[in-house]
């Protein structure tokens, strides 16, 4: 059985909290400050980070030094992501990290990354478009970008990107892959952040298995 610390007790914090209540996996600590958690809970822990952006890039150095391993849904850090890998590949620990633990983005990806690749050379045009509450710091998010990638990897086109920020809205993303005959639409729309918390806590459930080093969710599934 493993245990777990969370990094950043905001809104997801506590729905992390309340799945890994729901599965019977002892909580040891939440914490806005990480690398507060005496070190010797901190070795027998799972640390599990939605934070921000800022706070995991001051972070990560203390969480792979010190933790067991690490399950990270905080996005925004790719231009440091060389460093972040390489800090967990020395301490000896494994990462798992994604821009969206839920299975069905999962899903998602795994659907487009088949049709992009069946579509290579027929004439289709990509566009992603992503839509979030107001709170959220990065724009586009880390999963648009991801469901960019995949696109570009298996249609061999750059598709046009859009972020909306408003209201309260969980997150909805959308990629249109359309050509001179037809429209195909793959559309993920998540109702509340419960779904991330439950991508999170499988991933920790995980981690016991993994190597030292990163690895990236969809990859695990």
């Amino acid at each position: 059985m493993i245990q777990v610390v969370i990094s950043g007790y905001g809104k997801m914090g506590h729905r992390v909290e309340a799945e890994l209540s729901r599965r019977g996996i002892p909580l040891v600590a939440a914490s806005e400050d990480i690398c507060a958690v005496d070190p010797e809970v901190a070795a027998k822990s799972v640390c599990i980070d939605f934070t921000t952006p800022e706070a995991f890039r001051a972070n990560y150095p203390v969480i792979a030094r010190n933790f067991k391993a690490a399950v990270v849904g905080t996005t925004g850090w790719n231009d440091i992501s060389g460093e972040v890998f390489e800090a967990f590949r020395k301490a000896g620990k494994p990462l798992v990290y994604t821009a969206n633990f839920s299975l069905g983005v999962n899903a998602l990806y795994a659907a487009l990354k088949k049709a992009s690749a069946l579509l290579n050379g027929a004439g289709y045009k990509a566009s992603v478009e992503e839509v979030h509450h107001v709170h959220k710091l990065d724009a586009p998010s880390g999963t648009a970008k991801t469901l960019e990638a995949i696109v570009k990897e298996g249609l061999e086109e750059e598709p046009k990107m859009s972020a909306i920020r408003v209201g309260e809205v969980p997150g909805i993303h959308s990629v249109t892959l359309e050509s001179a005959f037809d429209r195909l639409v793959f559309t993920h729309e998540a109702f509340s952040r419960d779904g991330f918390a439950v991508g999170a806590v499988v991933a920790a459930l995980l981690t016991p298995e993994l190597g030292p080093g990163p690895h990236e969710f969809s990859t695990l599934l």
